[in-house]
């Protein structure tokens, strides 16, 4: 059994609330506890119309985001399972999320399952009874986006993990990143779940942010990016060690990109050095470390 908290945005625009309930309906039908974290115009609201737990008083930053540690927190604390998961409120899940959690629980005691997601636009509400996951299948097959390898939508774990979370600021970019290389360097398993686990995202627009801007363009992503420890720890799903496939828990494809990339960041996986991830970066990539110099310097003398 698996507990998903979330921290959705407001229901207030029509769509949002559309594809937020959308969302809660397709977790509650694989059968996961549900905890709606926050204080959001219609949170309580919707906790209360589709029978799920609500977390109240989250804390918030002083631009008003809830704040991830916070939102881990409370989701904790109304958790009935030891496997939890943080999903992104736009997210439809399908029952082989379960199947892909049973796989690595069978073996693994620290993890993390990330993966890669499905864009697709949806307007109305959806059913989730009867072939509800067939008719899913079809609708990727005929319409869906795959979504470029970045970050990830979804974060499984168990509970003995992730028990310290830096100020992250919640819809902002990094702190999933941040995920990642915060299991790879404690030495937890992190498995791509991309080819085992079907995810959908919803699309929407950035009206919800503040100018419309996209989340990376917002001062609280570099906030988020500084509190998580620099740029060297924006990790990717192509930094997973392992995947899952044909049903079995599998190393991570090798290739020579791959190869040189473990090697990169070796300094901060194994030997846990600030000075040598500096060193491996400058061998790495030159212009960038050298544009970082400029930049640092030039800082400095203003």
């Amino acid at each position: 059994m698996i507990s998903i908290f979330t921290a959705p945005k407001p229901f207030t625009n029509p769509h949002i609330a559309t594809i937020q309930r959308n969302a809660i309906r397709s977790w509650k039908a694989i059968g996961a506890d549900v905890i709606l974290v926050g204080d959001e115009a219609g949170i309580a609201e919707a906790a209360h119309e589709q029978g799920v737990k609500h977390a109240p008083n989250v804390v918030c930053n002083s631009y008003g985001t809830p704040m991830i540690d916070s939102i881990f927190a409370l989701g904790r604390s109304l958790a009935d399972y030891d496997l939890l998961a943080y999903i992104n409120a736009d997210i439809i899940l399908l029952p082989d999320f379960n199947a892909a959690a049973k796989r690595v629980t069978r073996t693994q005691t620290k993890f993390l399952i990330i993966g890669q997601r499905w864009d697709l636009d949806v307007r109305d509400d959806l059913d989730f009874t009867g072939d509800w996951v067939d008719r899913i299948h079809a609708e990727i097959k005929t319409r869906a986006r795959r979504h470029p390898r970045g970050g990830s939508d979804y974060f499984l774990f168990p509970r003995n993990v992730f028990e310290y979370i830096p100020p992250f600021a919640i819809g902002r970019a990094g702190w999933d990143n941040w995920m990642i290389y915060e299991a790879r360097q404690k030495g937890w398993k992190v498995v791509d779940g991309s080819d085992a686990v079907t995810i959908i995202h919803q699309d929407h627009d950035y009206s919800h942010l503040p100018g419309g801007k996209p989340h990376y363009k917002l001062p609280e992503t570099f906030d988020n990016i500084k509190a998580g420890g620099g740029k060297r720890t924006i990790f990717v799903l192509d930094d997973c060690d392992y995947i899952i496939k044909k049903g079995e828990l599998d190393y991570y494809p090798m290739s020579w990109k791959k190869f040189w990339r473990e090697v990169e960041i070796l300094p901060m996986v194994r030997w846990h050095s600030k000075f040598m991830t500096e060193i491996f970066f400058a061998i790495f990539h030159p212009k960038k470390a050298y544009a970082e110099w400029r930049s640092k310097k030039a800082a400095k003398a203003d």
